[in-house]
């Protein structure tokens, strides 16, 4: 790894580690500053906009009671950059308690204002992998 891959990897997990903090706090506002505007979801029920996220947790319909993450890969192409690892988390949606271990892929784009996600793919990691 070189040095600027190592810099921009240990970046970017300081902004998801920040970004991580926002959810266990259940802070919508503190969320939505680490997200573009236009910041997408994809998990297994389909596409989740950013509106409809940060409308959950403003609701407390979604809390996040834990969560962390390892990172596997980061990517640099400019000002944009794909970090991508495992995570897990627990909470409660709807009032049922969940947990979930994933395969993350997190999308980030660089500008006047750092590092924001741009879009999150979520895929359930199976036993073993």
């Amino acid at each position: 790894m070189t040095d600027e891959e190592h810099d921009l990897t240990t970046e970017l997990e300081v902004v998801e580690a920040d970004w991580g903090r926002a959810i266990v706090d259940n802070d919508a506002d503190a969320i939505g500053r680490f997200t573009t505007d236009d910041w997408q979801i994809v998990g297994e029920d389909g596409i989740t906009s950013r509106e409809t996220f940060l409308a959950l947790v403003r609701s407390g319909d979604l809390t996040h009671e834990t969560m962390s993450k390892i990172t596997g890969s980061v990517r640099g192409l400019g000002d944009v950059a794909v970090l991508t690892g495992r995570g897990t988390t627990t909470g409660r949606y709807r009032g049922q308690a969940f947990s979930s271990d994933e395969w993350v892929t997190d999308v980030f784009v660089r500008g006047a204002d750092g590092w924001r996600c741009a879009h999150t793919h979520l895929t359930t990691a199976r036993d073993g992998s």
